[in-house]
């Protein structure tokens, strides 16, 4: 079987199953412990896994706070922000295609009180830079959300431009960079505006079960204070509590590591197997087909596919034994893509639509079986 889903997770690398090993087995100590061989060597582990992740995305190893996945990292963030700065505002800014983990934490903040702005795309699932000007400038929010990439379409946001924006005026900017790690070139020592960002190791070759939030300084250099998600311990510099899961800290430092080391023949290998799924699917289907995503400004590797008259599940069901391939965001998959939907797609468009998701460690050859179906 192909498997071509690597937006929902990615297969862990060799090299990152070798690391995670000893820590499982071997140094198994709580790194929290003191003194003894077993607990100073978790410690060091952890700390050069923090220095890895940190070199992957361009911050300081102090901002890397790890939690149990992107999904945790978002509830942390938008709850922490709007706990301690309620007093500055009660208006919080996201859009209407972000992860179900951002919309479904936004949801919650209505429910007491907060108010949440949800800003409409366009065709390909992008924000509007304007529209956050306006506002910002007319609403006066505490923080705006934004995601880096999308994981159904692969459309890449203007995030420089939105957190140049958000500097200017004081507001507070999150962005969940969960599907573009490891595709996209990032340094956020070169993005001023971005306080905040999400992702987990699981999508670009890592294990499942653990995530990162950045927590950017402010200007002074000083970290920006937000209220604890989990309480009751000293770890991760006092704002996550709870035992570091040391294999899979281990794991997502190794994984973000060989990311970036193969970051540029990484993306030269997503485009190739973009561009020839997209040639063989073209060649194959013809006007059978309609690609939902551009061409441009994309994460590479990321395709959405409307196969005309045919039911998506179905299709996703019928191609199982050869191909793994996904109607959409693995965190809503028991309902039709909001995504799609708000990109103006209808109800039946949406329910033909299927998604493919590549890896670097795919063949060209490999993609050969599509001439075949």
């Amino acid at each position: 079987m192909l498997y071509l889903d690597n937006s929902a997770t990615t297969q862990v690398l060799p090299e990152v199953k070798e690391a995670i090993l000893p820590f499982l087995l071997e140094d198994f100590g709580n790194p929290s412990s003191k003194y003894y061989p077993l607990a100073t060597n978790a410690k060091t582990a952890v700390e050069t896994a923090r220095q890895n992740v940190s070199r992957l995305v361009g911050c300081d190893e102090d901002e890397v706070v790890f939690t149990s996945g992107a999904t945790e990292s978002n509830n942390f963030i938008l709850k922490g922000v709007a706990h301690s700065f309620k007093e500055n505002g009660n208006h919080i800014v996201t859009s209407k295609v972000e992860h179900p983990s951002v919309l479904e934490t936004c949801k919650y903040l209505e429910s007491i009180g907060f108010k949440i702005t949800y800003l409409d795309v366009d065709a390909c699932g992008r924000v509007s830079t304007e529209q956050i000007q306006d506002i910002i400038l007319n609403m006066k929010p505490i923080l705006i959300s934004i995601m880096w990439g999308n994981n159904e379409l692969g459309s890449l946001n203007p995030i420089s431009d939105i957190a140049a924006i958000c500097k200017e005026h004081g507001v507070f900017f999150h962005t969940d960079a969960t599907q573009v790690i490891g595709k996209v070139p990032i340094d956020l020592s070169e993005i001023e505006g971005i306080n905040f960002v999400s992702f987990s190791a699981h999508k670009f070759h890592g294990p499942k079960g653990v995530g990162v939030s950045v927590l950017r300084k402010d200007d002074l250099g000083l970290p920006i204070q937000i209220t604890p998600l989990l309480h009751g311990g000293g770890q991760e510099r006092d704002i996550r509590s709870g035992t570091l899961p040391v294999h899979n800290i281990v794991g997502m430092g190794k994984a973000a590591e060989l990311a970036t080391k193969n970051l540029k023949q990484n993306i030269e290998q997503l485009q190739k197997l973009e561009q020839e799924l997209t040639a063989i699917l073209s060649s194959k289907f013809e006007d059978k087909i309609k690609f939902n995503n551009d061409t441009k400004d994309k994460i590479p590797g990321i395709l959405s596919v409307q196969f005309k008259g045919i039911n998506n599940e179905t299709l996703v069901r019928n191609l199982a034994p050869v191909a793994a391939v996904s109607t959409g965001s693995a965190c809503s998959s028991s309902k039709p893509s909001h995504v799609l939907q708000n990109i103006g797609l209808s109800l039946e468009e949406v329910r033909s639509t299927i998604r493919f998701s590549l890896s670097p460690t795919i063949s060209l050859d490999e993609l050969e079986i599509f001439k075949s179906l």
